[in-house]
């Protein structure tokens, strides 16, 4: 059984990224430029040729356009599926994300020829990446130690707070909290957050709400990014890349799962008011030990799925 070259990082990968960033937080593009250099970069070319030597027809530039095409659809994937219906389970997702944007950065290096495992790539995915203005000075960043940083670890934060700073800088880092146009006014970013915060609260209730939603915001997100990085390396934006998000196959099942997951609450809500369940005497708490038993029911339901069908072994060509 061989995973296929274009598939989305492992778990294994994904799950190593997020150890190694929640021990410095403060220093958390650095640390994914580091760890994608050393983990992506060596296969990053090899994908490459094997896409090449799969489209032997395609010229540079409609090469390219496969590598975004499927770099994409790996990233909105992990919102579509890896997001994961509890909201502990969204670093995880995020460090599946942001590999995964990382890799096809990288391929668009080695399509124009570029050595993916020279630390030069590290410094240019910085850059890419909005972190620094310029590769002298991400170069710079690369080499300083953690000690000598002096931006906050987890230890200079509380555990919870360091995991809510590290979500934050991941989902700047992935493009998730950043406007559309450069030039947006404030209450565009404070609706953005705003949108963050309720799909937040409805996730509490019904969990895979999350699905379409990341699948969506990482379909926009990744699209900005690739158009930065083929600026970068081409010179020019391939215009030939769709960039209006799309209902693919994938965003459509997330789309009903989220529909099913509010199906369930809302019948649970709807027989405890006919049938005026009460607890204590009140009818709030009934209500809050059916919602938050229906949330880890259907979350719970979810993951079970998605071991069950990781763990069942693929066909062998």
């Amino acid at each position: 059984m061989r995973k296929e070259a274009g598939a989305a990082p492992d778990d294994g990968l994904a799950g190593s990224l997020l150890r190694e960033v929640a021990a410095e937080p403060g220093r958390l593009p650095e640390a994914l430029a580091s760890f994608a250099l050393r983990h992506l970069g060596p296969g990053a070319g090899g994908a490459v040729e094997r896409l090449r030597a799969a489209h032997p027809d395609a010229d540079a530039a409609a090469l390219r356009s496969l590598i975004v095409a499927r770099g994409r659809r790996r990233v909105t994937a992990e919102g579509a599926f890896v997001g994961g219906p509890f909201i502990l389970f969204i670093p995880f997702a995020f460090c599946g994300a942001l590999l995964s944007q990382v890799r096809t950065i990288l391929e668009l290096a080695a399509a124009e020829g570029r050595d993916t495992t020279d630390p030069e790539r590290a410094a240019e995915l910085l850059v890419l990446q909005g972190v620094y203005d310029d590769t002298v000075t991400a170069r710079a960043a690369l080499s300083v130690t953690p000690d000598d940083t002096g931006r906050p670890g987890r230890r200079g934060l509380g555990r919870w707070a360091a995991l809510w700073y590290l979500v934050m800088r991941m989902a700047r880092l992935l493009g998730l909290m950043t406007p559309d146009s450069g030039t947006a006014r404030w209450f565009v970013r404070v609706a953005q957050y705003a949108l963050v915060i309720g799909v937040f609260l409805v996730g509490l209730v019904a969990p895979l709400v999350w699905l379409p939603y990341l699948a969506v915001s990482y379909w926009k997100a990744t699209t900005r990014l690739m158009d930065r990085a083929t600026l970068f390396y081409v010179g020019a934006v391939d215009l030939r890349v769709p960039r209006a998000v799309r209902v693919d196959p994938a965003m459509g099942v997330a789309m009903l799962r989220a529909a099913g997951s509010l199906i369930v609450p809302a019948i649970a809500v709807f027989v405890v008011v006919v049938a005026d369940l009460r607890i204590a005497g009140g009818r709030w708490p009934a209500l809050g030990i059916v919602l938050t038993s229906s949330c880890l029911i259907t979350g719970g339901w979810w993951v079970w799925r998605r071991r069950k069908r990781r763990r069942k072994p693929e066909p062998t060509p």
